[in-house]
């Protein structure tokens, strides 16, 4: 919902301010509730708007600002005709806005013009108010081969309002041998040997583990030392993060920070968490990449089969079939100050006996893109969210 607020200046004839108010809303043709000059609400809805209507309105904004900084983290999105002064007055209450540190935007144009730019704003302010207050959790720290995969506390709390919590490692271990899992009839039908039969009851284990550490914690998700499971419990946590993330609850791999605020900014934005992965193989020429991991989450697939995982060959990995079609590629820097987002199309789902077991062929819109990840990449892993989101990714990291 958008909640849309008005600026006037009495010196103009409320009949006229009233009848070009009707008209210039009516022809955005959007849904939205008109809350007058009343501000007390200010910052609930997904997207709040001021109508700036009149010229002259400049000193009634000046007061009202401390209050609305109090009550939103939104930057201050001014809606104008141009009718009366009024994108005069937006302009000067724009460059004050600039002058205090705060961001903001004019809405200005023709109708189709302001009503995509709404619809934009809409998903990225409805996404930054989804990852208010998230809590995630670190269990153990990044895996010895991420060297670049930590991230700056403070500046994922005050950029994305998220809170990172350590978990140390040994909880799960702990509290894996006094799990007693439901029998899960769909994966044991899926299993191709015994040996993946027999590690299914301790990959169930893990996954209970994983839940009671993200209710003890209040965790809304989590990445985990993963391969630290190989050597102590002799399993693999492939499916219990593909059931988690099923859920609706967050769930990365190796302990990889920037790959899980990465899938937090998905599930904000789509509903599903990504598929996280790393490029195996990339054609700078065509910008087709291969992108291949040990587990994905189910609700992002059409079908999936178990195999063991990968590099050790034991426990249980999952090879996922994800529907082919647009996807976007993305990735956010631990400290939060960068970020890369580019479109593509899932061409092809393979499953070659030399690779992680979920594998993507990827073909960038954009050729050219596949040199970033030669010559400026963020870490390895990149999350794979399936639709075109690029546009509002850019936004929100903005």
């Amino acid at each position: 919902m958008t909640n849309i607020y008005t600026l006037t200046s009495t010196l103009h004839d409320p009949k006229s301010v009233e009848a070009a108010t009707s008209e210039f809303l009516q022809s955005l043709n959007i849904d939205y509730a008109l809350k007058g000059s009343d501000f007390s609400d200010y910052g609930q809805a997904d997207l709040n708007l001021i109508y700036v209507r009149t010229g002259g309105t400049e000193g009634i904004f000046k007061p009202l600002l401390p209050s609305l900084m109090e009550q939103s983290r939104q930057p201050v999105y001014l809606l104008t005709s141009g009718k009366s002064n009024s994108l005069a007055a937006s302009m000067e209450i724009l460059s004050y806005l600039r002058q205090q540190g705060i961001k903001g935007e004019i809405l200005h144009g023709d109708a189709a013009y302001i009503r995509q730019r709404i619809a934009l704003l809409q998903q990225v302010e409805s996404a930054r108010k989804r990852l208010q207050g998230r809590r995630l959790g670190i269990i153990g720290q990044p895996s010895d081969w991420l060297i670049s995969s930590e991230a700056d506390n403070e500046a994922v709390l005050q950029r994305l309002g998220i809170t990172l919590v350590d978990v140390p490692m040994s909880e799960v271990i702990s509290l894996y041998p006094s799990q007693q899992p439901t029998a899960d009839a769909e994966l044991m039908s899926k299993a191709p040997t015994e040996g993946i039969r027999a590690s299914l009851p301790g990959t169930l284990k893990i996954y209970q583990a994983l839940r009671e550490i993200t209710l003890k914690y209040r965790l809304d998700g989590l990445t985990i030392r993963c391969f630290d499971l190989l050597t102590a419990v002799h399993n693999t946590g492939c499916i219990a993060l593909a059931k988690l993330n099923s859920e609706g609850i967050i769930a990365g791999c190796e302990g990889d920070v920037p790959a899980m605020l990465s899938m937090t900014i998905s599930k904000a934005i789509t509903g599903v968490s990504g598929f996280q992965a790393n490029p195996a193989r990339i054609n700078p020429e065509t910008g087709e990449l291969l992108f291949a991991h040990c587990t994905i989450p189910f609700n992002m697939v059409e079908h999936y089969e178990l195999d063991t995982h990968f590099e050790s060959g034991i426990g249980v990995g999952i090879r996922g079939y994800m529907k082919g079609g647009p996807v976007t590629i993305f990735k956010v820097s631990g400290h939060v100050d960068r970020h890369f987002a580019e479109e593509a199309q899932l061409v092809r789902n393979q499953g070659k006996a030399d690779l992680c077991r979920t594998q993507q062929v990827i073909r960038l819109d954009d050729a050219s893109a596949a040199r970033y990840f030669l010559t400026d990449p963020i870490g390895n892993h990149h999350i794979i969210m399936p639709g075109h989101w690029k546009a509002v990714i850019d936004a929100l990291m903005e």
